[in-house]
């Protein structure tokens, strides 16, 4: 029995590394060059998977695409995670750090690929309803944990009072995929560079009485 345990153990955990393989080979290749041009053989030929495995994990090529949407999201979570974990602040420089982080290696890579969500929703999201409603979900979990962090910095009295935390958050997403396709288009970070100005120095930069005590702030919410 021991045996039989061990042996389904090391089974199991072949099974899953070859999905991980074919999901990492997947996301490379798709960045670059898009979800219709990227060929399945294309894929397995990178993974080093066979065909059959393949289709033991996912039921099409539409549904690798589904999996592999989640694949990227897990991995900007762990990211998001990383920069905003603990309740203390400042928060607005946890933000920033956040897309410093994406700005920043897009900048390594050569402005090359850009926000996978962003692409795919460009290429699939009036092509294929499954893709479109996938791609909502993630922006929407972006947008709330985003205005999450804002309104902490509001509260904080980091931003001004009057800002609609849930709108400011739509607006810097919005904002964000454009100077990412910008920065691709251009390949410079100058529009890297008006964002951070403008949002930074701008819409989220600290009122004026942002010096006084934190008691006394709170009073001003």
């Amino acid at each position: 029995m021991k045996w039989f345990r061990k042996n389904t153990v090391m089974t199991s955990k072949r099974k899953q590394d070859a999905k991980t393989r074919l999901l990492r080979a997947g996301a490379k290749i798709v960045i670059q060059k898009g979800f219709n041009d990227t060929g399945l053989q294309e894929i397995l030929d990178a993974a080093r998977v066979p065909k059959g495995s393949f289709y033991f994990y996912f039921k099409s090529k539409e549904d690798y695409g589904l999996h592999l949407i989640d694949f990227y999201a897990d991995f900007f979570d762990r990211h998001a995670r990383g920069h905003f974990k603990g309740e203390e602040g400042p928060y607005i420089p946890k933000i920033e750090a956040f897309l410093d982080w994406q700005g920043d290696y897009m900048e390594a890579v050569g402005y090359q690929g850009g926000c996978p969500f962003g692409n795919l929703g460009q290429e699939m999201g009036d092509r294929n309803e499954n893709f479109r409603t996938r791609l909502l979900e993630i922006f929407d979990r972006q947008r709330r944990l985003l205005a999450g962090v804002l309104e902490k910095a509001r509260v904080a009295g980091e931003i001004r009072p009057d800002i609609d935390c849930v709108q400011m958050a739509e607006h810097i997403i919005c904002a964000w995929q454009g100077t990412l396709i910008q920065m691709k288009l251009s390949q410079n970070s100058y529009s890297r560079k008006v964002f951070k100005q403008n949002i930074f120095g701008g819409l989220l930069a600290p009122p004026p009485d942002f010096s006084i005590g934190a008691d006394e702030r709170r009073q001003h919410v």
